[in-house]
């Protein structure tokens, strides 16, 4: 070592910038291999966490769900019920009006009860009995008391035709297709929380992932390749069907990883990727549902499984919801924690509406060129850049930034955008 350190010395200045060069481009490439490398292994995967109230996420799920009932049987029941959500109007008036117009929108007043149920995590029941009990103005989730879900909300309802498209497609309730949408949007924006605010609140769209893991619902490459093989092998405990086949086909001589990538970092649309979110959940649950377990009315699993991928999906007896932590304000949440919130708060539910089945048996038949057309023609940040790059988790330039290459997750002008002032610090 010490002959080579006496060699290097004696060398002209122009041969020892040389070897310097050379070291450190090998060890540069050394570092994207080995990124690569752990990548494909799958050790970046989000092993996840058991939600510490798993049990009661848990229980909500065993409550009566809808049934048949006399018109008599019925009326009963909703009087009951508006009498309870009137209790519950007096401390939460806000929480109670979204669960009465979920309720109503799918005409089923035993919805009521795990909703109002689901609420109690963050409620004090003791209180609404309590005479002169302070009245919130805001909703009781706390993530959802934030001026970023206000703009979040806005951004999903404007994808509305496509996630129920999406849902059509692939046989999954178009609300369940939501929730891990809005786990992994809230993630997305508390990881950059100062960059994501600046642009969430004045465009309000979607921020789509290109590093990694791909469009609005963080979906990575092998996950994706995994849903196409499934929906090909009728041998697969995954399999959908006859009729969900040709769902993801891909039009002949194409770069199927170059246009998988294309389909899933789309700016202008998020249709495949809403596509692949079902086909996901509509696969995890028949996984499950053959070996043995019926998860189809568990959102709180469905949404858990979905975050931490196949690899960790094993159908058990004892099944615990959670995944990956997200921390927004001064709480901490699992993924599977958010997505249960949205799913049984009544949110939304004029445009996602609960259904009784939340998978269908049968396809519903597909246009599978009108779905490749679908596709955009917008600027894509190119494919495996996040290999290639030092920091892998860029977000967009600012308008005051002049770092031009960084791929921009909402696919919008920056120059355009004004700041916004008024999302909560």
């Amino acid at each position: 070592m010490k002959q080579l350190w006496t060699d290097f010395l004696q060398r002209p200045l122009w041969r020892k910038v040389c070897d310097i060069l050379m070291v450190l481009f090998a060890l540069a490439g050394a570092a994207i291999i080995g990124a690569w490398g752990l990548y494909q292994l799958g050790v970046t995967n989000n092993r996840g966490a058991v939600d510490k109230n798993y049990r009661y996420l848990m229980s909500v799920s065993e409550m009566e769900r809808a049934k048949e009932m006399t018109p008599e049987e019925l009326d009963a029941t909703w009087a009951a019920q508006l009498d309870r959500l009137a209790a519950l109007a007096h401390r939460y008036p806000v929480n109670a009006r979204l669960i009465l117009q979920g309720a109503a929108v799918s005409d089923d007043p035993l919805l009521i009860d795990r909703m109002v149920a689901a609420l109690s995590i963050y409620t004090d029941t003791a209180s609404l009995s309590t005479p002169h009990a302070p009245l919130s103005s805001q909703n009781a989730i706390p993530w959802m008391a934030t001026p970023e879900w206000e703009a979040l909300k806005e951004a999903i309802a404007r994808d509305s035709a496509l996630i129920r498209e999406a849902g059509r497609l692939t046989g999954v309730e178009p609300r369940l297709i939501v929730g891990c949408l809005i786990g992994e949007q809230i993630r997305l924006f508390n990881s950059k929380r100062e960059m994501y605010k600046k642009y969430l609140g004045p465009v309000k769209v979607l921020s789509v992932q290109s590093q990694f893991s791909y469009g609005v619902n963080g979906i990575k490459d092998f996950t994706a390749e995994a849903v196409e093989e499934h929906l090909k092998d009728p041998s697969s405990e995954y399999y959908m069907g006859p009729a969900y086949e040709h769902l993801l086909d891909y039009p002949e001589g194409v770069d199927t990883a170059e246009e998988r990538y294309r389909r899933l970092v789309d700016y202008g649309s998020h249709l495949y990727s809403y596509i692949y979110t079902g086909c996901i959940l509509h696969q995890t649950m028949l996984q499950w549902r053959r070996a043995g377990y019926d998860i189809s009315d568990r959102p709180d699993l469905l949404f858990t499984l979905f975050n931490v991928g196949f690899s960790q999906s094993e159908p058990k007896p004892d099944p615990v919801p959670g995944g990956s932590h997200i921390t927004v304000g001064d709480r901490e949440y699992t993924f599977g924690a958010i997505g249960f919130d949205f799913y049984y708060s009544g949110e939304l539910a004029r445009v996602f509406p609960y259904q009784r089945d939340r998978f269908a048996e049968r396809g519903n038949g597909a246009d599978v060129e009108a779905i490749q057309a679908s596709m955009t023609d917008c600027n894509r940040p190119e494919r495996g850049s996040e290999y290639r790059q030092a920091d892998s988790t860029a977000l967009p330039a600012t308008p005051d930034d002049d770092d031009d290459d960084e791929p921009d997750p909402f696919g919008i002008d920056h120059s355009t955008v004004r700041p916004m002032n008024h999302i909560a610090q």
